[in-house]
């Protein structure tokens, strides 16, 4: 008989009393160690990671190279911050992340060092309307940008983000292509239009920010006819289009970046996340005539660039490279991809859809109804029982109906039929 007195009820106990309620943690777990694909909580319970801090550890966690890496700057610098002095870690790495955005354009690129992926988000905004002197911007609904106001006010989606938080001003929203839904490319482009021509004239709005593949919004990928057309517009009318590659980068839709999928050429891409697995760090880096646009002191913040930060991301890099972890990430993503499809086949009702891009895969449930209305009931009882099988996953999507996969590019392809075989089983636990 196992003595042992769990310590997971007495540490949520703790979190319920010092954490603020607006505070949500997925999962009622607490984590004490993890490795790869898999982690373990406090009471030695073992989990796959199918979340990965919200797709930060593409590379998984715990990555020898990174740990390396990190523990050889640590006996260097750890913190100078860059507006005092510089150092190679940032510099090495801005070149690192010119040339993988750059790829083959020959267009000369800059880029600049932040924290978090909305901090980078805020710059990139900052840049653009630097750059055109103008100040209007559109997002996409059911986008996500951040919960900064900035981030907040562009993110596509109402709750839980917006609530009474106030909005910034000059921001426009427009519908984003969906297929399961019935909304095509062509409409997106003509609602786009009809903004322009109602709300907001061409000549007002500074940028346009997408991401390729939306992330909370449901994992829902734009076509290539559709960016390549956005691309089009925005040349024509001057506006800087903005890449946000936060969750999309570094890996997660089978390319370093969700906007080489469709051949085109962003003036600026945000990027985070899984840029320096776990450590935080983000960037913004774009065509060097735009980033240049802010005068001296424009751009900054104390701890953007973090040299341990850096040297992580430096060893991502190149881990990437040495592991052909790309080409990884889209065997496991069609491994993961025709899974999904199988259990689909089986339960027709209630997956309505299965989506993504690379290993940047989800499935939305819905009702039996004529609509194929959200589900996300079903969708938090099957998170649920899929967690209680020892399989971690979280829900996105404007109706929070859709289940979403973000395994590292690491993990076993055992990993991924165990995975499968959990959410099966889970499957059947919850509609019996």
């Amino acid at each position: 008989m196992n003595s042992k007195v769990e310590e997971t009820p007495y540490l949520l106990q703790q979190r319920d009393q010092f954490v603020p309620r607006g505070l949500v943690t997925a999962h009622p777990l607490v984590v004490d160690r993890a490795q790869g694909a898999e982690l373990w909580d406090v009471d030695g319970r073992r989990y796959l990671d199918f979340v990965g801090g919200i797709g930060v550890m593409n590379i998984g966690h715990n990555h020898p190279k990174v740990v390396a890496a990190v523990q050889a700057q640590m006996q260097k610098v750890t913190h100078a911050c860059f507006q005092v002095v510089a150092y190679q870690p940032y510099l090495d790495l801005v070149q690192r992340l010119c040339e993988l955005v750059a790829g083959s354009s020959g267009i000369a690129h800059k880029a600049a060092l932040f924290t978090s992926g909305a901090e980078a988000v805020e710059n990139a905004v900052k840049i653009a309307r630097a750059h055109t002197k103008r100040p209007a911007v559109i997002s996409f609904r059911g986008g996500f940008h951040g919960r900064t106001l900035l981030g907040t006010t562009l993110t596509g989606m109402s709750q839980p983000y917006k609530q009474n938080f106030g909005m910034a001003p000059e921001v426009f929203h427009t519908p984003y292509p969906n297929a399961y839904r019935g909304f095509t490319s062509e409409m997106a482009l003509q609602a786009l239009n009809e903004l322009f021509a109602t709300q907001v004239s061409p000549d007002r709005v500074a940028a346009i920010i997408i991401e390729p593949v939306q992330g909370d919004g449901g994992f829902l990928s734009a076509p290539v006819e559709f960016l390549r057309a956005l691309r089009a517009l925005t040349e024509q009318h001057g506006i800087v289009l903005i890449l946000d590659e936060v969750q999309t980068g570094f890996g997660r839709t089978g390319k370093w970046f969700g906007f080489q999928n469709a051949g085109i050429q962003p003036d600026l891409v945000t990027v985070a996340k899984s840029l320096a697995a776990g450590l935080p760090i983000s960037g913004v880096v774009g065509r060097a005539e735009i980033m240049d646009a802010p005068a001296p002191g424009g751009l900054g913040g104390t701890y953007g660039g973090n040299a341990l930060a850096c040297a992580a991301a430096l060893a991502v890099i190149e881990t990437y490279e040495q592991e052909q972890l790309l080409a990884r990430g889209d065997k496991l993503g069609e491994r993961l991809r025709q899974g999904l499809q199988r259990l689909q086949a089986r339960y027709p009702q209630q997956i309505g859809d299965v989506r993504g891009t690379g290993l940047m895969l989800a499935i939305e449930l819905v009702k039996d109804d004529a609509a194929r209305s959200p589900d996300a009931e079903l969708n938090q009882k099957l998170i649920d029982e899929a967690r209680n099988g020892g399989l971690l996953v979280i829900k996105c999507g404007v109706y929070r109906n859709v289940l979403r996969f973000l395994a590292p590019l690491v993990a076993e392809e055992a990993q991924i039929d165990e995975a499968l075989d959990i959410l099966e089983a889970a499957l059947a636990r919850v509609l019996s």
